[in-house]
């Protein structure tokens, strides 16, 4: 990452710092507002001076090409006030800039080797007590840091999913590992917070205070002045955050320690005392550039990076030590020194540390599976006696085991979850006074109350950031998404903050989940692209992320239990696309009611298909609404002497391989009848798992059209029909 440039901006910032500090003198006594603890002041300087030794170090590594990561935290350092204010059992989810708040809470807590544990992350050391190699992050089990990458606001969501979780749990009486009377604290940029995710995480935070939900979380925003090289206007942050109704805005000078440590310390007061949001406003200065190659006199001026150097956090909190009489300018040199040449002998130390050298290694925390122990807890959460008083919800017959529709089994299941555990949530637009769109969560509301089953604001992303949050918190959580089309207004809080969070922790933090989304198409009479969306590609190639979609009611029980029980042992994330046109389906042929069935309670395993008929001469491979369909079109072929079997796969990713190749080999003819688009569908990963795994039979595949859905009728001319997976079987056969 470093170069020549870097490296001369390292020499710059260290040798314009002693040279302050040898020109340092006294002003006049400190101001009685301005005074510091000696004992404070120093602990707080040495932090600011071993971050900044750490962001020269990491440079040096990055242009010897033995160090990996340097965006640094230069004139940043002002955060360490704000790890003196917060309390070590806060909730932290920091910026990447925050090196000085984690030297400062770490070095609170016994065994911790704050300057290590960040050089191991430069360096991409497996012994990184964090990510354990796999990035440069800020993060600590012990001492509450939740590991963020370089975030542009995507971990405010889940932020203020923790700070409403934190207070929810100690109400619910749920283990948890935050205290009841916990902050959570949250920091980012001055570009972060014009992003969509920040504006919308704010709103969201007052929005639920306004309710008189509790939101006890200080947001940070650590204002330089810049977006890498897009300069914010001088008052944008204060103009935006600082007139809302519903928010305490403080500001403060984070080049000033002590005007940024009172000031934090009234934030968390009121953010602990009234459990509300506080928007803190730290100015700092950006030195160095964005990063270890860029070359910031490309778009500042000589004066501008000038005045910023006037202003380092480092020179202001000397000044202010000095002021006090608390140490004179050679004491504080020679504690920068010793500490600069601690960070350098450790970091000349750990480039010799082994890095990951398999895929098995570094992929390792992102799908733990304990399958053995997921199908104890499956056992533990199957259809219990309650099943009678759930089924009565939704007026079936009052038996043990009434056959249902798909809608009703998971409306059953949900509440036989809801009975067994009070670790599960469940929330989203809709789910709790009507029920959802399609009635799939009647009644829960009624029955279980509105704290375990509630309604949110109209925004994906909140949604989501709630369950990540919650599931922080001791919570199983399970969200719905109203309809697939939505997903996308939020997946990176699905990619890149629910499915990373293990891997970046190296399975330290979990968030298990269960994201119900309504999906997939043939609606009759209704919808539209966005009612009426096929496309799962952008949910299937997530590393780590569970894809399950039912067909059934007596799967649709399996699936879904297997789901949470995977959630609430191995900390899956798992998303559960629900057909929408199959909620409410009774028949497979007219009048038969045969697509009714009792909700199940089999144990499904994650990857495991199931077989309809044990056809010789033909398998079709399919899922979702593609299960009736190629059932009838089974009937049809059955009926002319060709044997078929249907697979329904139930499981998108990972995909049921080891089935899938058996039902191959057993026809050695495969058709995929896929509703998905033919670009980016799932014919295209069935296709390639058969041929990698040696498959020398004849495969085809059918699918919808490479089209959004449009309304009424002409929705048929681009949707995988029964009379395309006919005409495709038999020409395969011919």
């Amino acid at each position: 990452m470093g170069d020549g440039i870097a490296a001369g901006h390292t020499t710059d910032l260290d040798a314009h710092f002693r040279a302050a500090l040898a020109e340092l003198t006294v002003s006049g006594a400190a101001e009685p507002h301005t005074r510091l603890d000696p004992g404070l002041g120093l602990e707080l300087f040495e932090s600011q001076c071993a971050s900044r030794h750490l962001d020269l170090n990491a440079r040096r590594l990055g242009a010897k090409r033995q160090g990996f990561y340097s965006i640094g935290s230069s004139g940043h350092e002002g955060n360490a006030a704000v790890a003196a204010a917060s309390r070590v059992d806060d909730p932290a989810l920091p910026h990447y800039r925050s090196g000085a708040f984690f030297v400062q809470r770490c070095r609170q807590l016994p065994g911790l080797n704050p300057v290590r544990d960040v050089l191991l992350g430069v360096v991409a050391a497996a012994a990184d007590p964090i990510s354990g190699g796999r990035h440069k992050v800020f993060g600590s089990r012990p001492a509450s840091i939740i590991p963020q990458t370089s975030t542009v606001a995507s971990h405010l969501p889940r932020a203020i999913g923790l700070a409403f979780a934190i207070d929810h749990a100690a109400r619910q009486g749920i283990s948890n590992a935050w205290p009841h009377d916990a902050v959570v604290v949250c920091s980012f940029g001055d570009a972060s917070a014009n992003h969509s995710t920040a504006v919308g995480a704010v709103n969201a935070a007052v929005h639920a205070s306004t309710r008189g939900v509790p939101m006890p979380i200080v947001f940070v925003c650590e204002d330089n002045g810049w977006g890498i090289s897009v300069p914010t206007p001088p008052d944008w942050i204060e103009r935006a955050y600082g007139p809302r109704p519903g928010l305490t805005y403080l500001s403060a000078d984070g080049c000033d320690l002590p005007n940024v440590l009172g000031t934090a310390q009234d934030a968390f007061a009121i953010a602990r005392t009234w459990r509300v949001p506080v928007f803190l406003h730290m100015r700092t200065v950006r030195l160095g550039g964005h990063a270890g190659s860029d070359v910031e006199s490309g778009y500042r001026s000589p004066a501008d990076i000038a005045a910023d150097l006037a202003r380092d956090p480092l020179i202001g909190t000397a000044r202010a030590l000095v002021e006090a009489t608390i140490a004179t300018p050679a004491d504080l040199l020679a504690r920068y020194i010793r500490i600069g040449t601690r960070v350098r002998d450790i970091a000349d130390e750990v480039v010799t540390e082994h890095r990951l050298d398999t895929a098995a290694s570094v992929i390792s925390p992102l799908a733990p599976a304990r399958p053995h122990a997921v199908a104890t807890e499956v056992a533990r959460i199957s259809p219990s006696a309650s099943i009678d008083e759930a089924a009565a919800i939704i007026n079936v017959p009052n038996t043990s085991r009434p056959s249902l529709t798909l809608a009703q089994s998971i409306n059953t299941t949900l509440a036989d979850l809801l009975t067994r555990d009070n670790d599960i949530l469940i929330f989203g637009e809709d789910v709790a006074r009507k029920g959802g769109v399609y009635g799939v969560t009647k009644g829960l509301r009624k029955r279980f109350g509105a704290r375990r089953v509630f309604d949110t604001l109209l925004d994906e992303q909140t949604i989501l950031g709630t369950a990540l949050g919650a599931a922080l918190a001791g919570f199983v959580p399970i969200p719905e998404i109203q309809y697939l089309a939505y997903v996308h207004n939020a997946a990176d809080q699905i990619r890149g903050e629910a499915a990373t969070l293990s891997f970046f922790s190296a399975g330290r933090y979990r968030n298990p989940m269960v994201v119900r989304i309504a999906g997939l198409a043939y609606q009759k009479g209704f919808g539209g692209h966005f009612h009426n969306d096929n496309s799962l590609a952008a949910l299937r190639d997530i590393p780590g992320v569970v894809v399950a979609v039912p067909s059934r009611a007596d799967n649709a029980a399996a699936l879904l239990r297997t789901c949470v029980a995977a959630a609430r042992v191995d900390g899956r994330v798992c998303v559960f696309i629900e057909p929408i046109a199959l909620y409410h389906t009774r028949d497979l042929f007219p009048d038969d009611a045969a697509w009714l069935a009792p909700a199940s309670d089999e144990h499904v395993p994650i990857g495991q298909a199931r077989t309809y008929q044990d056809g010789t001469d033909l398998t079709i491979v399919t899922f979702g609404n593609g299960v009736p369909m190629s059932l009838r079109v089974a009937r049809t072929l059955n009926q002319r002497g060709i044997a078929t079997r249907v697979v329904d796969l139930q499981w998108l990713s990972p995909l049921p391989t080891k089935d899938l190749i058996a039902a191959a080999e057993a026809t050695g003819r495969v058709l995929i009848a896929d509703e998905t688009r033919r670009s980016g569908g799932v014919a295209e990963s069935v296709i390639a798992t058969l041929i990698d795994a040696g498959f020398r039979g004849q495969i085809r595949r059918v699918t919808s059209e490479d089209s959004f859905i449009p309304l009424g009728p002409a929705a048929e001319t681009v949707l995988l029909s029964e009379a395309a997976i006919k005409a495709a079987a038999l020409t395969l056969l011919s």
